[in-house]
């Protein structure tokens, strides 16, 4: 999975949806305003730019209290309270039963994304010269079936609901990343308007997508995209250098990571109110996906500069390493059924080698 920093500007930047995929006429377009904010208001204010491809067709089910009030209201500022969780608990109540999964005759193996009926998003190939990423899903024990986008040069498949819908990213012939979702065989490229370098890191069962995109300067900006209507909403988080959406549930919660005094912090943005994520004494933390059960996952960095997964609920977090990578281990995906996925090993901080996992509870 890609990981950048992120500095995101003011949002400028609109575009049409192509024809074939609206046609019948011009798209109208909508930026909403914003406000300043005094010293005095309690709550901190979250800056929405909403980019709308249709306006007669809304978002539906999204991220309450931010991009629907956004949305639906004349301002394009939402209530948001911010709360930490520094001060949160530490429990190892869950066990899992791990299995580790490697693509047939490769040693660099990523499982990414998992559906409550337990198949599996990933990709197998490390990316270096004459090893490329190459996308697939996983029907347990060993079934993998290729999903690679047409004409790419490298794939890799991150998140996979329900309808085994899926999403991700490729590079094209030119060296160009694209996010994409794909419904059966058809695939859709997702690029955020006026943007060159486009990644979906996650997806629900409501047609939404939580990815980034980088601006002609190399900074990069978080956005959820809204299949339905082609909508793409981007925000900002108050005091952040840098954010990123790496997931969305079915009512609409996103997780994420962001960056601020030079320290990466996890993120929930639950109906108006962010929760930013900070594993206790960790120096780095990171929520890469998020079930509908209030489950979150992620990986932080200990003051070693060891590597763990975890699982966070309500204020709660569990770290959870894979047997054979402890110190190098990394959750991206969970289901329903608490069933979590994710690498372990060298590649965890940059190596060339990799093992994929399950983790049953």
């Amino acid at each position: 999975m890609f990981i950048a920093s992120f500095a995101p500007p003011p949002l400028t930047y609109f575009r049409d949806p192509p024809a074939d995929r609206y046609p019948g006429g011009n798209c109208n377009k909508l930026k909403l305003t914003t406000k300043t904010q005094t010293n005095q208001e309690k709550n901190i204010m979250t800056n929405i730019d909403i980019y709308r491809s249709k306006l007669k067709q809304a978002i539906h089910r999204f991220s309450t209290g931010i991009a629907l009030a956004a949305l639906l209201g004349s301002s394009a500022w939402a209530q948001s309270r911010v709360t930490d969780d520094t001060a949160a608990g530490v429990t190892s109540d869950v066990t899992y039963a791990f299995q580790t999964v490697n693509y047939p005759g490769d040693t660099f193996t990523q499982l990414l994304g998992i559906n409550n009926s337990g198949t599996i998003a990933g990709y197998h190939g490390s990316g270096a010269t004459g090893h490329p990423n190459k996308g697939f899903v996983l029907t347990l024990p060993n079934t993998f079936t290729a999903e690679n986008f047409t004409g790419s040069t490298q794939t890799q498949v991150i998140g996979i609901n329900n309808a085994d819908v899926t999403d991700g990213f490729y590079i094209d012939s030119k060296g160009v990343n694209h996010g994409f979702t794909k419904f059966q065989n058809n695939y859709t490229r997702v690029d955020f308007p006026g943007s060159t370098f486009n990644q979906l890191l996650g997806l629900n069962n409501e047609h939404q997508a939580a990815g980034f995109y980088n601006d002609a300067a190399g900074n990069s900006h978080a956005y959820i995209y809204e299949e339905n209507g082609g909508v793409f909403a981007a925000y900002t988080i108050p005091g952040a250098t840098s954010a990123t959406a790496s997931g969305i549930n079915d009512t609409g919660v996103i997780c994420g990571f962001y960056t601020k005094g030079g320290i990466t912090y996890g993120f929930l943005l639950n109906f108006g109110t962010l929760v930013t994520l900070n594993y206790p004494s960790a120096t780095s933390t990171m929520a890469f996906g998020l079930n509908n059960n209030s489950q979150v996952v992620g990986t932080y960095t200990d003051s070693s500069g060891l590597i763990h997964g975890f699982v966070y609920k309500g204020g709660v977090y569990q770290s959870v390493d894979d047997p054979s990578g402890v110190g190098a281990t990394i959750i991206n995906g969970i289901n329903d059924n608490g069933t979590i996925v994710g690498f372990y090993g060298p590649c965890a901080s940059g190596g060339a080698t990799c093992d994929g996992f399950v983790g049953t509870p």
